[in-house]
């Protein structure tokens, strides 16, 4: 079993996707989603200003690639969705639609620029060929806990860290065990007047 933890620098919903009963990591990272396996524990961290606190803490229990995420019904609703005003439906990152030539279309997201792909994000996403799913997971957004001084190691600047020795991986086990399962608090860039975040804690 490893650990992973990084900076989560756009806290918006997408990337982790922590909506719909999944925590997804489909998009960005695409070094921890290449080396991740199934039993490894992916941490995201706020930015060093806001305090490293923990924004959310997965357990990867399943890893699928991009043509069998979108395929499969149970992320039907992660699919993004802009017919619909609230935000939960417009976070999807199920994005990549499979086409007959192998390739995949952008569809309209987080990662798009309107109805237009974003090349340079598309290239990055699916540079990380797997998406990472888990029903054992802690979403925080802006109110995670801090970090106890034992796992200040965690704490990271650029890029990732995952070379921790088992006894670290362990003490954070214990640590965020203590909290509760699920999705607990909006992401931290989450519009103030809108509340759709709590249709996707089921």
């Amino acid at each position: 079993m490893k650990l992973y933890s990084y900076i989560v620098a756009h806290d918006g919903g997408f990337a982790p996707n922590p909506f719909w009963g999944y925590c997804t990591l489909a998009n960005c990272k695409p070094k921890i989603r290449r080396t991740a396996k199934v039993g490894d524990w992916i941490v995201g961290l706020s930015p060093k200003a806001k305090g490293n606190r923990v924004i959310y803490a997965m357990q990867v229990e399943e890893i699928l690639n991009y043509g069998q995420y979108y395929h499969d019904k149970r992320f039907a609703e992660k699919v993004p969705n802009y017919s619909k005003r609230k935000m939960i439906y417009k976070r999807g990152d199920n994005i990549y639609k499979p086409l007959p030539n192998g390739a995949f279309r952008q569809l309209r997201s987080a990662h798009s620029k309107e109805c237009q792909e974003d090349l340079k994000a598309k290239v990055v996403d699916l540079g990380g060929v797997n998406i990472l799913i888990a029903r054992t997971f802690h979403y925080f957004g802006g109110s995670g806990p801090d970090l106890p001084k034992h796992l200040h190691e965690l704490k990271v600047r650029r890029g990732h860290k995952c070379r921790f020795p088992p006894d670290t991986i362990s003490d954070f086990s214990k640590f965020i065990e203590e909290y509760p399962l699920g999705l607990n608090a909006p992401p931290s860039d989450w519009p103030s007047d809108d509340d759709s975040w709590k249709e996707g804690n089921r």
